[in-house]
């Protein structure tokens, strides 16, 4: 067995070692630390694909010159 693998079923049987309520914190905690890594890395995928097209496709940005300009609701 190789050494992350051994570090890998050492937490596992010391989690198990935990109540039960303290186990699911332990998995709760790590599911949304592994979604927000997961948004990350699609986030960052993203970005990377559209780039291209919104450095060069000036119907991408267009309203961006507006973007300080002062907006008044009607009512």
């Amino acid at each position: 067995m190789n050494q992350k693998a051994m570090k890998t079923q050492e937490l596992i049987l010391e989690i198990q070692k935990l109540p039960v309520q303290k186990q699911l914190y332990v998995i709760e905690r790590s599911m949304r630390f592994l979604r927000k890594q997961e948004d990350n890395i699609l986030m960052k995928n993203a970005v990377s694909e559209l780039y291209e097209d919104y450095k060069t496709d000036k119907e991408l940005t267009a309203f961006t010159e507006i973007d300080f300009d002062n907006f008044y609701e009607t009512r």
